[in-house]
């Protein structure tokens, strides 16, 4: 288990690290800071990452965006919208009500009982868990799994999800740390 807090960068080189020759490895966890959340890769140059988070928050895309999604770059998988902007506003209001609350919480899922056969169902990432420390904005994510080629999307909607929050909440707020937890991690989707 890592502990130490690194970038969002950081990870993802540990995570290629770790899973080469396509080694899987469970349960890893690391705490990292969210200033810099912006990895760009070849398959996630900056205009796919924006175009899949705010999608995912719930934000209007032109259709050149949207021509951006395949298959590739996480599919069905990682359609997170469903109710989002309702489960957004729960975690503001929940925040905003009782800051030292444990209920500020996005679950992805929308089935109780995915079906294991159906990749739109198999969401990867599970909950993402909110809460305010001395004006600063952390978080906590679990992920079912997690494909490192894939992280840089991730990480992204999960950095603008905590802006949306902090600019809803007070924009004076910082965004703070992440702790990330994966129940497996893999090279690619394969």
């Amino acid at each position: 288990m890592t502990t130490k807090q690194i970038t969002p960068k950081n990870v993802w080189e540990e995570m290629f690290a770790l899973t080469n020759n396509n080694r899987i490895i469970y349960n890893y966890s690391c705490l990292m800071d969210m200033s810099d959340y912006v990895i760009v890769t070849d398959l996630f140059p900056k205009p796919v990452l924006e175009a899949y988070s705010n999608w995912n928050i719930g934000k209007s895309i032109s259709q050149t965006q949207k021509s951006l999604f395949s298959n590739l770059r996480g599919g069905g998988q990682g359609d997170y919208r469903q109710d989002i902007i309702s489960k957004i506003n729960n975690v503001i209001n929940a925040l905003n009500k009782f800051p030292s609350t444990k209920r500020a919480v996005i679950t992805i899922p929308n089935t109780s009982n995915p079906i294991h056969s159906n990749d739109d169902d198999a969401k990867c990432m599970r909950e993402i868990h909110f809460r305010i420390l001395d004006n600063t904005i952390h978080a906590t994510v679990f992920f079912r799994a997690q494909a490192a080629i894939i992280f840089p999307k991730n990480i992204h909607f999960i950095g603008t999800l905590m802006e949306e929050v902090q600019n809803s909440l007070d924009s004076t707020f910082q965004i703070g740390n992440l702790y990330y937890l994966t129940s497996i991690l893999v090279r690619d989707r394969q």
